[in-house]
């Protein structure tokens, strides 16, 4: 693969770890004991009220962190392939299939830098 193409999927793969650190840091914490994991806070909607409207706002805090805690997962997931591509660049293995050791098709690494299969395996997998 060459070296500029390598150079310009690094750079991608860097600013969309970025964009999704600071989508992250809007409502979770890094992890101060396990490295790559985030912590979503517990939305602090209530205003102190009592009775059916305290019991109505705790549900909506409670929904919104459900939400909260699957968008959590998601990103992470997305930012655990990127920081796996980064280190692949690190090591010089970038964009060979995990599965085939076969070069990654050049389109299909510009639409997703973080792929792990060329599209002949990811094919395969999907179907089994």
């Amino acid at each position: 693969m060459k070296k500029e193409l390598i150079e310009e999927l690094k750079k991608k793969l860097e600013e969309d770890k970025a964009n999704i650190e600071s989508q992250l840091a809007k409502f979770a914490d890094k992890d101060k004991n396990l490295k790559g994991d985030w912590d979503t806070r517990f939305p602090k909607m209530g205003s102190g009220d009592t009775g059916s409207m305290a019991e109505e706002q705790a549900a909506d805090e409670v929904e919104e962190y459900s939400k909260l805690l699957s968008m959590e997962h998601s990103l992470e997931s997305h930012l655990q392939e990127i920081n796996g591509a980064l280190e692949k660049i690190k090591k010089g293995i970038y964009g060979k299939c995990e599965n085939c050791n076969q070069e990654i098709e050049e389109e299909r690494l510009r639409a997703y830098p973080a792929a792990k299969l060329c599209l002949k395996c990811e094919k395969t997998r999907k179907e089994t």
